[in-house]
């Protein structure tokens, strides 16, 4: 099945009508991250954009890769190669154009401009000017299964599998897999931070490596929130079979609960690592202790797909009922009543002009302050 095409702007933009405003010396502003004053009460956050790719096709991973302004979406149905600055499609890629499998997890861009994709089931793909490469377990990869990617100073490139987590030698293209070292070995989000030690979000807790060696936290530590809403164990461990290895965050019709659970990682530039967790909201780690924050503190959902930072600080996470903005204060919420396509935002992205792009099911959503239908400049 081929990627639905982006359909012209003019059809697919949605617009927030946005209320009028006194425009007084007093109203507040800044500057966004190419330098443009903006009016903070004439144009909030909002969702600007909306971008469908088809009503069944989900929308897995965004990855901005600045040199090329584009912004890679990784789909389940192949992977689009998006124009940051008129919002045009410059490419599809299937598995008809060397794609090792269309449904697509996991997009990285390395330090050499390789972007590999991590499909589900496929193994990995990498690209670069027209060239694919796939690699497979028969290779010295860990799995099949692909769900992350980050790279080290030095240029190794990290995979995370359902198997355990590569460690790609771009000098030698060779992989080391660890598996026994981590703490759970489904690892579906990775980080580096600025002591260049990896950081592996797993479903049974977190796990660090600093070259030498290894450390693990779990809920017992402090990783996820409580269940203060009394929710159900999650059953979906996934340890032993794949066959019972699912996403569904039901059971009988009600939420679950899995603190140790982690879909995604981030360092932040003091070196917090943060968990999103099923269940357990997102986790901060100081270095010393854990601490959460959930649905009782302002975040939407407990469940917490994806989290990424801007260029001013602020975080985002993409949770199960939307998207969260989080400025270390304040909360700020965007879901279907506000324009998102789905409540459930598997991805996140910052582009260079600021804008945060939301991946669910249905397409990809552009989170604006800036006016409508304004593309971004050099």
């Amino acid at each position: 099945m081929m990627p639905v095409p982006f359909r012209p702007l003019w059809l697919l933009l949605l617009l927030t009508v946005l209320a009028a405003c006194d425009r007084n010396p007093s109203v507040p502003k800044t500057e966004d991250a190419v330098g443009r004053t903006v009016d903070l009460v004439a144009h909030p956050w909002r969702v600007a954009d909306t971008f469908q790719v088809g009503n069944n096709v989900f929308v897995r991973s965004l990855t901005v890769e600045p040199a090329t302004r584009s912004l890679w979406v990784g789909t389940s149905v192949g992977v689009l190669q998006v124009d940051l600055d008129t919002y045009a499609m410059r490419n599809t890629f299937t598995r008809k154009d060397g794609l090792a499998n269309e449904y697509v997890f996991a997009i990285g861009v390395d330090p050499q401009g390789y972007k590999w994709f991590g499909t589900n089931g496929g193994g990995v793909s990498r690209y670069k000017a027209g060239q694919w490469k796939t690699y497979f377990p028969l290779h010295g990869l860990a799995d099949y299964w692909i769900y992350a990617f980050t790279a080290q100073r030095n240029g190794t490139w990290w995979i995370g599998t359902w198997a355990g987590a590569n460690a790609w030698d771009p000098q030698t293209e060779t992989f080391t897999t660890y598996v026994k070292e981590l703490v759970n070995e489904w690892v579906y989000g990775l980080g580096v931070d600025s002591r260049d030690r990896v950081w592996f979000g797993t479903e049974g807790g977190v796990s660090m490596y600093d070259g030498q060696r290894w450390r693990s936290w779990t809920h017992a530590d402090g990783l996820g929130a409580e269940n203060y809403e009394n929710l159900a164990p999650s059953r979906n461990t996934g340890l032993g079979t794949r066959s019972r290895h699912d996403l569904s965050l039901m059971r009988q019709g009600r939420e679950t609960y899995n603190p140790n659970y982690v879909f995604a990682i981030w360092v932040d530039p003091q070196d917090n690592v943060w968990a999103g967790t099923w269940g357990g909201g997102v986790s901060r780690y100081d270095g010393r202790q854990w601490t959460s924050l959930s649905r009782r503190d302002g975040l939407a959902g407990n469940v917490v797909y994806s989290i990424v930072q801007d260029a001013d600080g602020t975080f985002w996470f993409g949770t199960d009922k939307g998207v969260s903005r989080y400025d270390g204060q304040d909360w700020q919420t965007f879901d279907r009543s506000t324009g998102l396509l789905d409540n459930h935002v598997y991805a996140l992205a910052v582009s260079p002009d600021g804008d945060v792009w939301a991946g669910t099911k249905g397409g990809v959503n552009r989170l604006s302050r800036r006016a409508p239908q304004q593309p971004a400049t050099r």
